[in-house]
């Protein structure tokens, strides 16, 4: 009896993790390459796994806030993908900085020219937005992903507050406070560094899933492996009663 016991317990445990093991963070997300200040300039990446088997992602679409309009955004360089700014006319011109801009950008798309996110890896797509709004503690882009099948995920979904995350989050940069002194943005220098930095990365950005990801399926698969050896126990430890006997 207690043999057949920890049988069941094993494959419980091992259909547990499994459960547990599932990409519920595997979404479109967006993250800032250090920090990204209030009033000033930043890098950003947006991160998109692929998660389907036997589809790639070839398309991302990312639509900038209209709340607070961005006037300025330029891709990384991306080998295997193109990038296209989409810019719109306001219906009344707004002052940032003392400067007045009339446009802003609307969203920005990327393209693969090749195989794109295949399963099993995720894409980082850096861009250089501002200025940052200094009345906003966070910015939400809209994102559009499209599999080499057809298949459209629109990472629509906003957050309510005191609600569960939605099932289709939409991607939210969280912005810090700016410096005591008032630097709102990078020099020049520290921009061309930061350039130089996320080049450097880009040979990168398609890689295998990240740690947690990874940490997930192999305790899938530890906790599968657990439950199999469990039941085979069970299954050999009844035989041997029954010779036994």
């Amino acid at each position: 009896m207690k043999v057949s016991r920890l049988a069941a317990v094993g494959a419980i445990a091992a259909s547990a993790v499994v459960v547990l093991s599932s990409p519920a963070f595997a979404h479109v997300s967006v993250q800032p390459e250090g920090t990204a200040a209030k009033g000033g300039y930043a890098v950003v990446d947006f991160r998109v796994p692929n998660e389907r088997d036997k589809a790639s992602t070839t398309k991302l679409e990312v639509s900038f806030p209209t709340d607070h309009p961005l006037a300025s955004a330029m891709p990384e360089p991306i080998a295997g993908w193109t990038s296209k700014v989409t810019k719109t006319k306001l219906d009344k011109p707004l002052e940032l900085h003392g400067q007045k801009i009339s446009e802003a950008v609307s969203k920005v798309t990327w393209t693969a020219t090749g195989k794109g996110v295949e399963a099993g890896y995720f894409q980082k797509f850096p861009i250089s937005i501002g200025a940052l709004p200094e009345d906003a503690d966070e910015l939400v882009f809209k994102a559009i992903q499209t599999y080499s099948n057809d298949e459209v995920v629109r990472w629509i979904e906003v957050q309510e507050d005191g609600q569960e995350e939605p099932d289709n989050p939409a991607p939210v940069l969280t912005l810090s406070e700016a410096s005591e002194g008032g630097h709102h943005g990078a020099s020049a220098t520290e921009k061309a560094s930061d350039s130089d930095d996320t080049e450097n990365a880009a040979a990168e950005t398609a890689a295998p899933a990240d740690s947690s990801d990874t940490t997930a399926r192999v305790l899938g698969v530890v906790g599968i492996a657990v439950g199999v050896v469990g039941v085979a126990y069970g299954v050999l430890a009844g035989r041997r009663r029954t010779t036994d006997a």
